[in-house]
């Protein structure tokens, strides 16, 4: 029987469990069993709790619904640090340092909500013209410890996120590993709303913590847009983008919003 706890951040839901004894050891299929809406708890994600192997408090491993292991997922790592304050019995301490495959990051408690300093971003390129599905878009792009693609649109309602999402996840531009997928509608200075298609979840999800940083950043590069921004997404919840400029590049990035328990439990795996 495999104990864990359910989160979500901001409507981007997760299984987490502690491994810092390291007996657990998960198949790509199990994983993805575990993460199914319909057969099981049923997750965006899975987080593992490990012991740090480079002086870090610990390591964060996250799994998407498809069972692959990625660098990382800002909502996961939000939420993965209440879990451990959780199960350390740290409620006083400010702050955790975590070691993630996109770097070691920190994140610091603020009641509820969590405030996430992120690796500094890269991989940026701005204004591609590519060929999706049955349009052409303008798409620019930028690494926030995963790889997200970027497009603005006016009616975000009505953007059809899954096929023209789904498009340019396995587009060729962005081949071999692929690409997130997100549509970002300006509010007004400083404010804006996003939709996201998560590679690994195969799917529109209610929010994606990475995909919120790199849409607050090319909305700083394109629109002059000054920190934090604002950022509303599908589950209803707004987020804070924080950030150093220089040019195109940045430092002291940090997202800033909630990491909710939902419940305890236990399934046979």
């Amino acid at each position: 029987m495999l104990n864990f706890t359910k989160m979500n951040g901001a409507g981007n839901d997760f299984i987490m469990v502690d491994n810092r004894q390291q007996t657990l050891h998960f198949t790509n299929a199990q994983i993805a069993r575990l993460c199914d809406r319909h057969r099981g708890i049923g997750a965006d994600g899975l987080l593992a709790v490990e012991p740090s192997q480079h002086g870090a408090d610990v390591r964060m491993r996250y799994y998407n619904a498809d069972g692959g292991e990625v660098e990382m997922c800002g909502n996961g790592a939000r939420c993965f640090a209440r879990y451990v304050q959780k199960i350390i019995g740290g409620g006083g301490r400010p702050s955790l340092s975590f070691e993630t495959q996109a770097g070691q990051l920190s994140a610091s408690y603020e009641g509820e909500l969590v405030r996430l300093a992120m690796s500094n971003p890269h991989s940026l390129a701005l204004n591609a013209r590519l060929p999706v599905a049955d349009t052409t878009l303008d798409v620019h792009f930028i690494n926030t410890g995963v790889p997200h693609a970027i497009v603005i649109v006016d009616d975000l309602e009505n953007t059809p996120i899954v096929k023209w999402g789904a498009a340019l996840r396995y587009h060729e531009h962005f081949a071999p590993k692929g690409t997130n997928a997100n549509f970002m509608k300006v509010l007004r200075p400083n404010h804006i709303a996003i939709r996201t298609y998560e590679r690994g979840v195969e799917d529109e999800t209610l929010a994606c913590g990475t995909g919120m940083v790199a849409c607050a950043l090319v909305h700083h590069l394109l629109h002059g847009a000054t920190g934090p921004v604002s950022v509303d997404v599908r589950g209803g919840d707004t987020l804070h983008i924080g950030f150093t400029a220089s040019g195109h590049e940045f430092t002291d990035v940090t997202l800033t919003g909630p990491a909710d328990f939902v419940f305890d439990g236990q399934v046979s795996v």
